[in-house]
């Protein structure tokens, strides 16, 4: 099966899926805020109308701002309109769920995200979802841990020297390979359900610190200092991310898609950047 895939924003979740299906005969477009782009899109810049043109699936990565989801209200309409829609991928976050006190979360349980940009992303997928339930549009919600990858990982902020490793005990993330979450997509668009909900991690939620020394251990270096919470600087979103403390299921993915996941843990992640030269 191909088709044509819209992407509004191209950026790195996105631009792996974009690969994958390439490779399978797709046709691919991708939306940036810059100036310059072939297809250029912000709030004050709607696509034109030959932009949906023979589209067959839409992925959305643009995250919503405090005005709302800028997808949705520019091309709400413009989509639910489209005849021969497949598939339309919205990719949220797991910080939909708030705090758990490091307890295990799956996609039956109830939303309360612990700040403003967490609850931007519920109204954002009731949005999506209304447009499931009012028009037909085959929407699907992935909420995705973090994502890491080659380019993007903690190798990375090692060798910038901008790696930190902090301690708050007990604190946990959930993590994904970027192109582990290619594969969840790629599986999604292959067994389409609208409506359909997806947490998107891997096997393994770990205290950051474990992830920044393992990756420290692979280079043969030192690790930063272990340095408390409390006394560290952070910017007010990456401390906003330590305000949630919850470990995330992927097993609907695995049921339903019959996804197997390719890193299964960080460790298996690091190691294969490494390996490619990452």
């Amino acid at each position: 099966m191909s088709g044509h895939l819209l992407c509004f924003g191209l950026g790195y979740s996105a631009s792996a899926l974009a690969r994958r299906l390439v490779g399978e005969g797709w046709r691919i477009d991708g939306t940036s805020r810059s100036p310059g782009a072939a297809l250029r899109f912000d709030r004050d810049h709607p696509l034109p109308a030959v932009a949906f043109s023979s589209i067959t699936h839409i992925l959305v990565s643009v995250p919503p701002d405090t005005a709302g989801d800028p997808v949705l209200d520019s091309h709400g309409a413009d989509i639910a309109a489209l005849p021969g829609l497949r598939w339309l991928g919205y990719l949220s976050t797991t910080g939909v769920y708030g705090n758990r006190d490091g307890g295990w979360v799956d996609e039956s349980d109830a939303l309360r995200p612990s700040g403003e940009r967490g609850r931007r992303r519920v109204a954002a997928e009731t949005g999506w979802l209304d447009l499931w339930r009012n028009a037909a549009v085959p929407v699907h919600v992935f909420r995705l841990a973090a994502i890491y990858g080659a380019g993007r990982s903690s190798f990375d902020a090692l060798r910038a020297g901008t790696a930190k490793r902090i301690d708050k005990p007990g604190q946990v993330f959930s993590r994904i390979h970027v192109e582990d979450l290619a594969s969840t997509l790629a599986a999604s668009i292959k067994r389409p359900r609208p409506g359909a909900i997806y947490n998107v991690c891997d096997d393994d939620p770990a205290p950051p610190a474990s992830v920044v020394e393992h990756a420290a251990a692979l280079l043969g270096i030192a690790p930063p200092p272990l340095m408390p919470f409390a006394v560290t600087e952070l910017s007010p979103m990456a401390r906003s991310f330590y305000d949630d403390n919850k470990r995330v299921s992927n097993a609907l993915i695995k049921r339903e898609l019959g996804h197997v996941l390719r890193y299964r843990s960080y460790r298996d992640g690091l190691a294969a950047i490494l390996a490619e030269g990452g």
